[in-house]
């Protein structure tokens, strides 16, 4: 099974490159964040011609997640939003959540924080600490936290970490916070992948910042003990960062038995 998150920058922005990603790569199931575009203007038929169910929740302009699967895969359950006890702030556009079997995986838009004496900084962390309980109820489970979420966790995960200490998604604070939520589930490329200049953003203002190795590991996929057990694979796909008219994230793929 493949299964891949992929932070598009504008959905139907990116159509040139979904179709040609999608028929070269075929995931299984693949997670989508920032899709900027109400419901009403999703892509749904595009992904039918090419096999693929949708389910989606978005708002103009800005976040929105979504999930497309392989249209035999039957009895699949998704729901939107945290729903928990707080009601005004759901995060239906930045949380989604699947079942398939014995499966679940949660897609999180993470905010990104802006500054840390931004009143978003302080969202950000309380958005982290209702995952960690998400993280908690399914923790004995084949349980996949993944998406853009807006941390990397440790220095090589960002070109010159030491430029950057106070950046929202590079702090001690939010790496501390991050560390608490994701308790002790595996993250799942670090597994088959230790090495530094392994990124998933490439940031359009950096000037050939593929080729020069300039990036952040800020997309993530984090399992369970028992579901990364059956991970073969984990790895970013840059080639659509090169293609024309791109994200500036790259898709994250998870191969598993």
């Amino acid at each position: 099974m493949l299964i891949a998150t992929f932070n598009v920058n504008s959905v139907r922005s990116r159509l040139p490159i979904l179709e040609r990603w999608l028929k070269e790569v075929e995931p299984d199931f693949l997670f989508m964040q920032e899709t900027k575009t109400q419901d009403e203007f999703f892509p749904e038929e595009f992904f039918s011609e090419l096999g693929y169910k949708s389910f989606y929740r978005g708002q103009k302009s800005y976040n929105g997640v979504a999930v497309i699967f392989k249209k035999n895969f039957k009895d699949i359950k998704i729901n939107s939003g945290f729903n928990d006890d707080d009601k005004e702030n759901n995060f239906d556009t930045r949380v989604m959540t699947l079942e398939y079997k014995d499966l679940k995986i949660l897609n999180t838009y993470v905010p990104q924080g802006k500054d840390m004496k931004h009143p978003d900084f302080e969202v950000k962390k309380k958005f982290l600490a209702r995952v960690k309980n998400i993280i908690e109820a399914n923790r004995d489970k084949n349980f996949l936290w993944l998406g853009d979420l807006n941390v990397a966790p440790e220095d090589i995960d960002v070109t010159n970490a030491e430029r950057k200490r106070d950046h929202v998604c590079v702090c001690e604070e939010i790496r501390k916070v991050f560390r608490d939520t994701k308790l002790n589930l595996v993250d799942v490329l670090r597994k088959f992948n230790k090495n530094s200049d392994v990124f998933t953003f490439y940031d359009y203002r950096v000037p050939n910042a593929l080729a020069r190795k300039i990036g952040w590991r800020i997309d993530h996929m984090l399992a369970t003990e028992n579901l990364a057990s059956k991970a073969v694979n984990c790895y970013p796909d840059v080639r659509p960062r090169t293609w024309e008219k791109p994200s500036d994230h790259a898709p994250l793929i998870l191969e598993i038995l």
